[in-house]
């Protein structure tokens, strides 16, 4: 009996030391594992074994979370996009060239949509010609609808400096000019390269392309003159040159 009676003594002490290791009297172990070892009143020696884990949290989390809609980020040609020509950059800055300002301009023309060709002198003695400018007006109308407008003098200025940039001489090949809104929409909504607001629409551009010669030539002359918008398109053969707001693509 007494032999019993130690072997149940033995057994109530050690399970009564494990329960008391488990979950002992005022023990904030659940609050640990909460996280809330940071209250009032936590034991010591808790904060210390949670901090670092918590610090770690909070810092992966700050590094992951995104930046805050509307926060300022370093412009670069590269994120400058969206403008409403189209999402264009600004030109790059380039050297510019040495302009003859006296001789009088002339453009040797063809349009490739009609047919017609026109050689023309739009400027001499320090001013454009009225005639001139009045033939340049219908031969770049939209033969689609043969809507014409008023187009920019400044772009028949901006095609021959490019032209005498590169030293061409020949005929140039003019793809688009004027485009009336009607003509535009259906462009629009036939290909993903027209913008809705073109600048063909305001008569301030035109698509055109130099026989012979290699269009990133054209493309770096019209660029170099700053005084406009260009665009460049290498697998069509063409260029784009308008009077708008400077930039490029």
């Amino acid at each position: 009996m007494r032999s019993f009676v130690l072997s149940l003594a033995a057994t109530l002490a050690f399970a009564g030391g494990s329960f008391a290791q488990t979950n002992p009297a005022g023990s904030k172990l659940p609050e640990v594992l909460r996280g809330s070892s940071n209250k009032p009143g936590a034991e010591p020696g808790t904060k210390k074994t949670t901090a670092a884990p918590a610090k770690s949290a909070v810092h992966k989390t700050a590094a992951s979370r995104p930046a805050p809609r509307g926060a300022p980020q370093r412009t670069t040609p590269q994120n400058l996009r969206g403008s409403r020509y189209g999402g264009f950059a600004p030109a790059p800055a380039l050297p510019p060239p040495q302009l003859d300002t006296t001789s009088p301009r002339s453009l040797n023309l063809v349009n490739v949509n009609s047919g017609e060709m026109l050689a023309v002198t739009y400027w001499s003695d320090g001013t454009y010609r009225r005639d001139a400018l009045d033939k340049l007006n219908y031969f770049l109308r939209d033969t689609r609808d043969n809507a014409q407008t008023e187009m920019d003098p400044l772009l028949f200025d901006v095609l021959w400096h490019t032209t005498m940039i590169v030293g061409y001489g020949g005929t140039i090949e003019v793809l688009s000019a004027y485009r009336s809104p009607s003509t535009n929409a259906w462009l629009a909504s036939v290909s993903r390269g027209v913008a809705n607001d073109s600048q063909h629409i305001n008569g301030n551009a035109m698509d055109i392309r130099f026989p012979g010669m290699p269009v990133f030539r054209v493309r770096q002359a019209a660029q170099a003159l700053n005084m406009g918008g260009v665009g460049f398109y290498p697998r069509s053969g063409f260029v784009h040159l308008d009077t708008g707001p400077v930039r490029y693509w």
